[in-house]
Formats: C-alpha cells, structure tokens, sequence
C-alpha cells in the first residue's frame, strides 16, 4: 500500500511574508518579545563586519535572517530556505523594512493615545494601522528613521522595521513636511542662548522693494507677523513646516497681483524666524522656498 506523501504546513507568518514580498515589501521575521532573531555565531557581535547596507559597510553576506532589518528581503528563496526554517517556525510576527527599495514608505508609530491626538491635530490624513496601544501612520515616501521625536512617537523609515500588523485603512498620502521636520528638530542642537546660525541682517519690506503690489504696508506687516507668531509657537516641533505653510499662503495672497511683490523679503523674515526656534538654516530655507512657489 502506498503511503500518502506529508504535507508540509507553511507557518502562518511566513505566508504573511510571503504575500508581502510578492508585492515587493522587504520582510524579515520577529521572534517573542518583537524583536529580529540574533545574528548567527559567525556574525555575533557584528565581527562579520555588518551587511553592506548598515551603518558600517561590511562584507557579510551572511544567508540567514542576522542584522535585523538589514536582513529583510524580498526573495522567497530565502524566505522559504533552509536557513530561515528554524526563524520562520518560533517567529512570533513579521515585520517589514518600510524604507526598503520596494517598499519606499515611512510609518509614524504613534506608541499611546496622547501621541494619537497629536497626531490627528497635527499631521495630514494618511493611511492608519491599529496597534496593540496606539496606531501606525503610514506615509508615502522615505526619510530618516529617529525615535522618540516627540513624546510618544518614533519614526521608522529607512535603516528601520515595523510590525505588520494588517494594511490598515484609510488612503495613503505622500510624506509631509510635518513628518521630515520632526527628525530634523531632533538633528538639530542649538548653542545655549544662541540660535543655529547667525541670521543676516533683515531686509525691511515696503513699497520701495514692492513697486507692484497691490496690497497696503499695513495689510502685509499684519499678516506677516501672525505668520511669524505661528512660527514661534512651534517651539517644540514643526516649526519648518509651519513656515513652509505660512509662506505659501502669503504667495497665494499676492497671486493677483502685477509684481514684483517683495516675497524674498517676506520670505527671509520667516527663514531667519523658524532658525530662531532650532530649525537648520538648509532646511528652513528650502521650506520657506517651496512654500512662496507652491501658489505660483
């Protein structure tokens, strides 16, 4: 009598890995407590020298799931080898490398209900996903991946994992300034009592740098120093992104007008304002410029 062939059961999770490499996610498994599974006794400690796309390039090219997200991938053959059996058999989750090529996305793990509330006052609609004590905003795009950006919030993009937990619901929406200038705030230390660069000296807009504006000197003053209050208040996070949203609606206001208007002027007074609040001169600058030509 013949014996019937054994099936061989493919664990829940990596099927969940599966489908998502299909669609071109890098993936990788978590073992208990949500973390990768340690490197392999060859790779301990990173003596391999680390895979070439960590921090420090190395020449590991190791084939089991060692280095964390460094080891995410897409190729079922290593997800269903041998060497990922053992892993893929304990894996507690699957977690993906959100800024993997493939995948280019940047989720903003809002870690309890206050960070939530933030989240929903401050950043724009995007794609929500439930976690176990708060949620995961997803995002179209990379960026640098920072934690605790803010009480509550981590970033994870790129050189990161996040926990799949589900596709969420909601439509997923490019990658906001208000997102970048979070992890720039973090990059940013400012000397104690002094700002990150010396502001030059501040030009002063009137109707001599503003033949062709049709709005008062009062009209334009007024409306420039509530934007550059909304700036201020902005101490503690997203101050570029304020000023990139203040400058945009000063362009729209003088969309009608002949010109020239003084924007540059304008413009320079909410640059040298967001450096003042610790945001780096580089990214204030290139804000401030999207936002004047944003409304053209």
């Amino acid at each position: 009598m013949t014996q019937p062939t054994p099936i061989r059961r493919v664990p829940h999770h990596l099927r969940t890995a599966l489908d998502l490499a299909a669609r071109g996610v890098p993936v990788l498994p978590l073992r208990a407590g949500k973390v990768p599974f340690g490197n392999c006794p060859s790779c301990r400690d990173n003596v391999c020298g680390g895979r070439p796309n960590m921090k420090t390039p190395g020449p590991c090219d190791c084939p089991r799931p060692c280095h964390a997200w460094a080891a995410a991938t897409t190729d079922p053959a290593a997800l269903t080898g041998r060497l990922w059996a053992t892993a893929w058999v304990q894996a507690q989750a699957v977690a993906y490398h959100p800024g993997g090529a493939g995948a280019g996305l940047t989720v903003v793990d809002l870690d309890d209900r206050h960070a939530v509330a933030w989240a929903r006052a401050s950043l724009p609609a995007t794609r929500v996903v439930a976690t176990t004590r708060g949620e995961h905003w997803i995002y179209r795009g990379v960026m640098p991946s920072a934690n605790r950006v803010r009480p509550g919030v981590d970033v994870k993009a790129s050189m990161s994992y996040a926990r799949w937990l589900g596709p969420g619901t909601g439509t997923m929406t490019v990658l906001p300034d208000a997102v970048r200038g979070l992890v720039v705030k973090e990059e940013t230390t400012p000397p104690r009592g002094e700002v990150v660069s010396s502001p030059p000296g501040r030009a002063v807009w009137d109707h001599r740098v503003a033949t062709g504006c049709r709005h008062t000197e009062r009209y334009v003053r007024t409306g420039l120093e509530r934007g550059l209050a909304l700036v201020r208040a902005r101490r503690e996070s997203g101050a570029g992104s304020q000023a990139f949203g203040v400058a945009q609606f000063i362009a729209k206001q003088h969309a009608d007008c002949p010109g020239p208007c003084g924007l540059d002027v304008l413009g320079q007074h909410l640059i040298t304002t967001a450096v003042s609040v610790g945001v780096p001169e580089p990214y204030a600058a290139r804000a401030v410029t999207n936002g004047l030509a944003g409304a053209a």
